[in-house]
């Protein structure tokens, strides 16, 4: 009896195939993915049928809930705070803009002190978020 002795070959595992595979899997992820600011805010915006889109750079986001808690960057602040902070903001760069996001149920007079806050520290650059 002759037996034939076959050579085998080493088990491999090629992984370019996988890579593009995830590849793939990553670009869909990161372009299906929303990024919501404010979303623990629990601010409703209200909307306007006119309203253009923001063009975001540097700028100051002044978020207002509905009871009148005012949020600088994101940070709750008192009216004073706020003022101070927009002092500071002006020293260091006076075309930087503002946008305000006030939630739809926000007392007028809250949101007209925050603009006369800002024009008062010449940043008269003042746009409000819609939905």
């Amino acid at each position: 009896m002759s037996y034939i002795k076959r050579r085998q070959r080493k088990p491999y595992v090629n992984i370019v195939p996988l890579v593009d595979v995830l590849t793939v899997l990553l670009f869909f992820f990161i372009v299906t993915m929303q990024f919501k600011q404010f979303k623990v805010l629990n601010i409703t915006m209200p909307e306007i049928k006119t309203a253009g889109v923001n063009q975001i750079d540097d700028q100051i986001v002044i978020a207002i809930d509905g009871s009148g808690e005012i949020f600088y960057n994101g940070i709750a602040v008192s009216i004073q705070q706020l003022s101070d902070s927009l002092v500071a903001t002006d020293q260091v760069k006076a075309d930087i803009s503002v946008l305000i996001m006030a939630d739809e149920e926000t007392e007028l007079k809250v949101i007209t002190e925050v603009m006369d806050l800002c024009r008062n520290n010449q940043l008269n650059q003042i746009r409000l978020q819609s939905r």
